[in-house]
């Protein structure tokens, strides 16, 4: 434990008090949300409503901020969640969650510091795989290598839950295969949602 926060104290700064996430917003770049001018910002964050608010891309509009979380619709299937995750006394890291929903939801996860630049290096969150959501104590069963193996069945979307800290994963496979196919999934799955919670450090 010791050894992983003193790598993220690389990488952090500490938050001043009175900064939050929409302060952290403002200072976002441009790369990671094209587009968008400060001026949008502002009216994106002083917004209390459900109004679109319109930028070179199109449209976005807010759909819950707090001190800690923000969380924009950024187009007609595009979502981004800014979530404020502490790591020590006064330290805050930033977790961002891209979330692209089409034919199915599926969300990419990555970390920065509040000057944004991205962590990277020692792992902040488990790599997503099968093991997550397949009961591995049948994995000698007939069909179960078939099961995990189909193509094309792990999108995964993320979300935070509530006003916590705590990430969940939902796996998204029914849109992507025949009703015999998830048939055949189906008897080996724990669960199709997964709950992993943060620890200061890491999310477990």
């Amino acid at each position: 434990m010791r050894k992983i926060l003193l790598f993220l104290s690389i990488f952090v700064i500490s938050v001043s008090y009175g900064q939050n996430i929409g302060d952290l917003f403002k200072s976002m770049p441009t790369v990671l949300l094209p587009g968008i001018s400060e001026g949008n910002k502002t009216m994106l964050l002083v917004n209390t409503g459900k109004t679109t608010i319109p930028y070179t891309l199109g449209e976005i509009s807010k759909i819950k901020q707090n001190d800690d979380i923000l969380e924009i619709k950024t187009s007609g299937v595009g979502t981004i969640q800014l979530k404020l995750l502490p790591v020590a006394q006064d330290s805050m890291i930033i977790c961002m969650i891209k979330t692209v929903c089409g034919e199915v939801c599926d969300s990419h996860i990555t970390f920065y510091d509040t000057e944004w630049n991205e962590i990277s290096g020692k792992p902040l969150i488990p790599d997503i795989s099968e093991e997550f959501f397949f009961d591995s104590s049948k994995k000698e069963m007939e069909n179960y290598k078939y099961a995990v193996s189909l193509p094309h069945i792990y999108p995964v979307s993320a979300k935070f839950s509530n006003d916590t800290s705590d990430l969940v994963l939902t796996f998204n496979y029914k849109h992507l295969l025949t009703a015999d196919q998830i048939m055949q999934i189906e008897p080996f799955l724990k669960s199709d949602t997964v709950v992993l919670h943060w620890n200061n450090a890491t999310f477990r």
